[in-house]
């Protein structure tokens, strides 16, 4: 009789044994929490119940008798946790919903991400695989009264929905992490089916100058960090930026701030602009970059090297692609160690074609992972990461990395860093600039965010994206190159006060400036030009999909407190100069 009891529910107790094990690996999340709570018992209850709760829907979900019902539950639930536990154990920063909507809009840098933090993917997916086989295994002899395997899941992800949605996206740190990303799944949907966003504007704005004798080009360089390039700090890498450039002005305003420390709410806002204040809304109905351009009288250019067969990305949609004259994106022929330099003779050759072009480029830059984005000839900075098994990784890619954030692997990370910058911007500004007559063009360059390479010691795998950063993440170079003897931009009475003192949105009411509109008629959407004297804040947002009601969150960026380049990190190899 017992031994038959014991083997009736043998298969119910290895679901409960599965379902504590699970919860097990992730218990210094739990602890984590209770800690940080300690000082506040009411709150610290409030946390306890909701984790019973939580453990409560899993459990029932496991004795869903119908497996229709049960086993697409089960690879949700697994999906969830992998997502959560892979963010987290990777940035060492909480899951909240911006960082759900960041990594949606990223899709596309999913292979760099499997390559960068395998270790992390590998430990979260052995851990949704146990809570995925105590779901899926069959339900016998067991069964809930008050069908109590679907109101309790039901109950307790709805309740969790409501909770981060009046918690502006927060408030699920130290649950278990399979219900969270559930929860974010059903607001992204509730928000986008009630999605009230008005159609696109068309140009408003008078254009009577007549369209610009000159190129108007923007370059937003990848993970670029404006304090590990020469032109702002001493231990900084070759940029070719400080070299004296015939015919050419570089105005270089030092430390700038981006929108965001993630790529696609940087990109998206230099396209479209607006003030700290108003960006997110002048984002979603105001007219973009390529419909000034084109009222302008101008040819719009999209140069993409992180895309292949016509791919779009950082929130591109395809109305927004039907407006660009000409985009251009590197096939996949093109090694990834070539791209930036192959887009210096692509940007070369539009602006000696004699046609008045806004052209915007996305470069590879200094995305992870960063062992083979640059030559052996530019390996100046030692030692460095093991080479050769990520050369055809830009965006896609199945390499591991065995990076698991040690000092040790954060020193030779920073070594091989410098060696991409050394390349994709010393390298690709020594070979563009030559060719740049003054009187064609005026370029602006910046990158779309900084980069945390643990200088400090601090844990996590992470370099941007992070849902608590450190304020390198947002620090970004921003440098303009006009002709010297007869300038576009009367930059001389506001280099000086504005040096480290600008951001991102300083951007596009210059550019709509170079084309030809009116400061007064634009400066109350799109604020100030870079020529204007005043600085500003500088400071990123961690929540640009703010969607939930609460207020933008802003990391400041202190120049001075910076984490210097670590001299200690390296033996030179090569003579100062650039790459050779």
């Amino acid at each position: 009789m017992i031994s038959s009891i014991k083997h009736k529910h043998f298969l119910a107790v290895c679901k409960v044994l599965l379902i504590g094990l699970y919860l097990l690996c992730d218990m210094q999340s739990w602890l984590d929490r209770v800690e940080a709570l300690s000082s506040n018992p009411p709150m610290l209850l409030v946390f306890f119940a909701l984790y019973t709760a939580s453990v409560a829907a899993l459990v029932a979900a496991a004795f869903i008798p119908s497996a229709l019902v049960r086993l697409p539950l089960a690879l949700a639930f697994a999906a969830g946790s992998m997502v959560l536990h892979t963010y987290e154990w990777t940035t060492a920063t909480p899951f909240t919903y911006n960082s759900f909507e960041t990594m949606l809009s990223s899709t596309g840098d999913a292979g760099d991400a499997a390559a960068q933090y395998a270790q992390s993917m590998i430990r979260a997916g052995a851990t949704a695989l146990l809570l995925l086989v105590a779901l899926a295994l069959p339900v016998r002899h067991v069964r809930l009264p008050f069908r109590l395997h679907l109101l309790v899941p039901t109950a307790v992800i709805s309740g969790l929905t409501l909770l981060i949605f009046l918690r502006g996206g927060e408030g699920t740190r130290g649950l278990p992490a399979a219900l969270t990303p559930v929860a974010y799944t059903a607001i992204k949907a509730g928000l986008y089916l009630t999605s009230q966003e008005g159609e696109r504007r068309p140009v408003s704005f008078a254009h009577e100058a007549g369209t610009p004798g000159h190129d108007i080009v923007l370059i937003v360089d990848e993970s670029i960090s404006g304090h590990y390039l020469d032109i702002n700090d001493p231990q900084g890498v070759y940029s070719a930026l400080a070299n004296d450039w015939p015919g050419l002005a570089v105005a270089n305003f030092g430390i700038a701030s981006a929108v965001t420390n993630c790529s696609a709410g940087s990109n998206r806002t230099l396209r479209f602009g607006g003030t700290r204040d108003n960006f997110i809304h002048v984002s979603a109905v105001y007219p973009s970059v390529w419909a000034y351009a084109r009222n302008a009288g101008m040819r719009s250019v999209y140069i993409d090297g992180q895309r292949d067969d016509g791919e779009l990305h950082n929130l591109k949609s395809a109305e927004e692609r039907a407006e660009i004259d000409d985009f251009i994106q590197l096939g996949r022929d093109v090694p990834v160690v070539e791209r930036d330099h192959r887009i210096a003779d692509i940007l070369s050759g539009h602006l000696d074609n004699d046609i008045a072009e806004f052209i915007y480029v996305n470069k590879v830059g200094a995305h992870f992972p960063v062992a083979d984005k640059f030559p052996d000839s530019a390996t100046r900075y030692w030692p460095t990461l093991e080479r050769g098994r990520m050369t055809d990784i830009t965006d896609m890619g199945s390499v591991n990395s065995d990076l698991s954030g040690t000092l040790d692997e954060w020193q030779l990370y920073r070594n091989a860093y410098r060696n991409t910058l050394l390349w994709n911007v010393g390298g690709f500004f020594d070979r563009l600039l030559p060719t740049v007559d003054p009187a064609k063009a005026v370029i602006i360059y910046t990158a779309d965010h900084g980069q945390d390479l643990h200088e400090r010691g601090h844990p996590g795998k992470g370099t941007h994206c992070s849902s608590e950063p450190f304020p390198e993440e947002g620090a970004v170079p921003l440098v303009v190159i006009d002709d010297a003897e007869e300038p576009r931009l009367d930059l001389e009475g506001s280099l000086a006060a504005n040096h480290d003192g600008l951001s991102h949105f300083r951007i596009f009411p210059t550019i709509l400036k170079l084309m030809g509109y009116g400061e007064r008629e634009f400066a109350e959407i799109y604020g100030p030009t870079m020529d204007q004297p005043g600085p500003e804040q500088l400071a990123f947002t961690t929540t640009y999909f703010n969607r939930l009601g609460r207020e933008l969150t802003w990391i400041d960026i202190d120049p001075a407190e910076l984490s210097s380049p670590p001299a200690t990190d390296h033996d030179n190899r090569l003579a100062a100069g650039g790459p050779q």
